[in-house]
């Protein structure tokens, strides 16, 4: 859980739940080593950024995000950082993922971005995400993917 974060000039905690998909809803994101590159990923921009990572979750054609960050990031700033990123490498690590994306996009436009605070509070995100998940008997997954930072 994201405790009160300091920078020189304030006190702040800001939490954002948000999802992104994949470009035309591909269920891409089943393998367990894509997954786990995924973390990787995040946790990397996690050092630069100084993002917070709670909790990451995945039904293979979308990805949900809990992740708190300073006030000097807007929402949609944080989202094109880590589409950004993580599309860069994961096309870098997986070149057959490119082709089955064939316009050369990783993620769609756009996804939803929620401010975590009252009424809705992490417990309700966390529970959430856990909770959250298409059955895929062909596949063998029955719940979303789940990774704690």
């Amino acid at each position: 859980m994201i405790e009160l974060q300091r920078a020189s000039h304030c006190v702040y905690k800001i939490r954002y739940h948000m999802v992104m998909c994949l470009k035309y809803r591909k269920k891409l994101m089943y393998p367990k080593d894509r997954i786990q590159f995924l973390k990787n990923i995040l946790l990397e921009i996690k050092e630069r950024y100084c993002f917070e990572f709670e909790t990451i979750g995945t039904d293979g054609d979308h990805v949900h995000i809990f992740v708190g960050a300073a006030p000097k990031y807007a929402p949609s700033r944080i989202m094109q950082i880590i589409k950004s990123i993580t599309a860069r490498d994961l096309f870098e690590k997986y070149p057959e993922v490119k082709e089955i994306l064939w316009g050369g996009e990783f993620w769609s436009d756009g996804g939803y971005i929620g401010t975590v605070g009252e009424g809705v509070t992490g417990d309700i995100i966390r529970a959430y995400i856990e909770k959250h998940g298409t059955p895929e008997e062909k596949e063998g997954y029955k719940q979303m993917k789940l990774l704690d930072f």
